[in-house]
């Protein structure tokens, strides 16, 4: 008779029970044991934020599936309150702390697939041990700030920390009635974006009453009759009732670690394509590991619920014989921010930039579906491609409708290496209701071909400092009523496209003209009018929308430049 497989999967949630789930597939007969540190399995930890803020209404909802009913579903022991603390890989042992009774007990294994997660950042910052400073990964830990907001009914809160879940808290403490301010040491929140598709966040969260505290970490904590003080590195103050660290992650690695696995140089668990670990028969998965990046080929760690549930299909794969491998992540993500929907694939220019790796980039502004029929709304959208074939590498958006179903377009176009000649000849689902003739993936397709083909030479305004604005000059063909509402941009001549073609004789032939508009449509066509009456022009990429975005680093960069002159 044939030997039992033993599987034992160390942690829950994405990674492991999904491991668990599918290894039963293939395995009817294998001994199977998850262990798990906490008291659920596996639970809807992006759905904690919405629960503290009532979205959610139910505890239960946030539970995917019980102990018992995973158990009898799936014929699977598992031991919740149990910690493995050690791996002994020459005796094929584990050693297991039961949490509630205290005793220490070893299990033999044939194979492990690890997913013990990551846990939150909490640096050493003076006073922050103190009861109203929180950190969310878990039910328990969203039963305390929950319970928190319901008894004491706080008055303000510091956020400290401007990535996903520091949104999303922003949220729904606002939700509650909480004056809410986000303390974040980079110069913008959600650092997956680029600066300017940023500042569309935060311009948005000024609007929703949300403060912004940029540029600057928190030195200390303190309590002052009742109140936490927050201190930053600027030597400002903020008082507060309660305090949420969403500082960043790190990949819990100490069980890996002291079993003499491989550890990258991200602190993720070195695994290959399979998801097999230094050891042939230690498979890891989700956020604790290091994979390679689909874009750059270098090793990142990603803490996302998509890659970690697949990642545990294919540990389980091959763990039991079946070959299958994990091409790479391409961190594709979405948030919700108030009415904002905020989402991202691929590389950005930042990773880019430091892994010197070649890009061009286009801007565009497009309705969410056709703009005569009601509720349509813009959204922006940043494109990265190579500057040969026009290969996609990255893509940001920010808006309120059809922001999701855009970037998992462009995450499939990049999966699949696409170009961005074929984004022009994607053929997608229009009706009024839901895009237009031409979607907003096509007219990103368009621009950045028309880039590519040299139809259309652009400047992102970035450039714009340096620029020598005698030579240079920046042409707004926008109408007066646009100028009026909405700013203009110093030192710009003003001249409506309607009139452009009648005022070619006005223009100089040895300057260099930089037509813009609000988006970007109208400077490509006063563009186009210029550079084919043979004068020299550069279309300003994503018009005065981008530019607004990227607005405060080009009043820095001006002012240092004026500054050594």
């Amino acid at each position: 008779m044939t030997r039992r497989l033993k599987l034992l999967i160390i942690g829950g949630v994405a990674g492991g029970a999904t491991a668990a789930a599918r290894a039963r597939r293939l395995d009817e007969h294998a001994e199977i044991i998850v262990f798990e540190r906490g008291e659920h399995i596996s639970f809807a930890n992006c759905g904690l934020p919405y629960y503290i803020g009532q979205v959610i209404k139910k505890r239960d909802a946030l539970l995917v599936t019980t102990k018992e009913a995973f158990s009898q579903r799936y014929n699977i022991e598992v031991r919740n309150f149990s910690d493995v603390i050690a791996i002994d890989r020459s005796r094929k042992i584990v050693k297991i702390k039961d949490l509630r009774k205290g005793g220490i007990y070893e299990e033999s294994y044939d194979k492990i697939i690890l997913s013990p997660g990551s846990e939150p950042l909490r640096p050493p910052i003076e006073g922050i041990e103190q009861d109203n400073i929180f950190n969310l990964k878990n039910i328990p830990d969203s039963d305390r700030i929950k319970s928190y907001l319901d008894k004491k009914r706080p008055r303000a809160a510091v956020i400290v920390g401007g990535g996903f879940i520091g949104l999303e808290m922003a949220e729904n403490l606002v939700r509650r009635g909480v004056e809410t301010t986000i303390i974040e040491m980079l110069d913008q929140v959600m650092a997956p974006l680029d600066f300017e598709m940023a500042a569309l966040v935060q311009a948005h969260l000024k609007e929703k009453g949300v403060r912004c505290v940029l540029g600057t970490g928190v030195t200390s904590f303190s309590n002052k009759e009742g109140h936490l003080v927050v201190m930053t590195g600027d030597g400002k103050r903020y008082e507060s009732d309660l305090v949420i660290l969403s500082v960043g992650i790190r990949p819990e690695n100490q069980l890996a670690r002291e079993a003499g696995l491989e550890i990258g140089k991200k602190g993720g668990i070195r695994v290959d394509a399979s998801m097999r670990t230094s050891d042939p028969d230690i498979f890891a998965v989700g956020d604790a590991v290091e994979v390679k990046d689909f874009i750059t080929g270098q090793p990142t760690v990603t803490a996302l619920a998509g890659p970690a549930n697949k990642q545990g299909r294919i540990a389980a794969d091959n763990a039991l014989g079946r070959k299958s491998l994990f091409k790479g992540t391409l961190g594709t993500a979405v948030v919700k921010v108030f009415d904002l929907t905020v989402a991202s694939t691929g590389a950005n220019e930042k990773t880019l930039k430091s892994q010197r790796i070649p890009y061009e980039v286009s801007f565009t502004h497009s309705g969410s579906h056709a703009s005569y029929y009601p509720g349509a709304e813009t959204m922006a959208i940043k494109l990265i491609f190579t500057p040969e074939q026009g290969k996609i590498l990255g893509a940001q958006i920010v808006g309120k409708r059809g922001v999701d179903k855009r970037i998992d377009v462009i995450a499939t176009a990049l999966r699949g290496a696409m170009t961005v000649y074929d984004l022009e000849e994607l053929e997608l689902a229009y009706a009024p209701p839901y895009s237009s003739a031409k979607d907003p993936v096509n007219v990103a397709g368009f621009v950045a071909a028309n880039i590519l083909k040299g139809d259309m030479d652009h400047i992102q305004w970035g450039e714009l400092p340096d620029l020598d604005e005698e030579d240079n000059i920046l042409i707004d063909l926008r109408n007066k009523k646009e100028l009026e509402t909405s700013g203009v941009i110093e030192g710009a001549w003003h001249i409506p496209l309607d009139k452009l073609r009648s005022r070619l004789s006005e223009l100089d032939r040895e300057k260099h003209y930089i037509p813009f508009c609000a988006a970007g449509l109208r400077a490509y066509l006063g563009h186009r009018i210029l550079v084919q009456n043979g004068l020299q022009s550069k279309n300003l990429s994503g018009g005065y929308i981008t530019y607004l975005g990227g607005k405060e680093k080009i009043m820095k960069a001006s002012r240092k430049r004026d500054q050594s002159a």
